[in-house]
């Protein structure tokens, strides 16, 4: 799918049928998500139809559906260079000392 091609409408609906999808997967009615996520139903109605969503509400419904794990493609991961991974390595201890009396 072509994301940059979506105008910001689509987007915000393809995340509402998103929403909507894992919210009937886990047999909850809009009222139920609303109240255990601390919204109101109709926000989450609206969130639905791509319309009017924070981005806490966004948050507060992925915790309720358990879907926290989306934030793993935004989250930044520190990589070490092969060359800086090999400089590390010398540095640590490979063999313990001789006890001393």
């Amino acid at each position: 799918m072509d994301y940059h091609s979506m105008s910001d409408d689509r987007l915000a609906l393809l995340l509402g049928e998103f929403i909507k999808y894992h919210r009937i997967e886990k047999n909850l009615s809009q009222e139920e998500l609303g109240t255990a996520a601390g919204i109101s139903r109709p926000t989450i109605s609206l969130m639905e139809r791509g319309k009017s969503m924070s981005l806490n509400s966004i948050i507060r419904v992925l915790r309720v559906l358990d879907l926290l794990y989306l934030f793993d493609a935004v989250r930044i991961t520190q990589q070490i260079s092969p060359m800086e991974l090999l400089k590390i390595q010398e540095k640590q201890r490979k063999h313990s000392s001789k006890k001393r009396p």
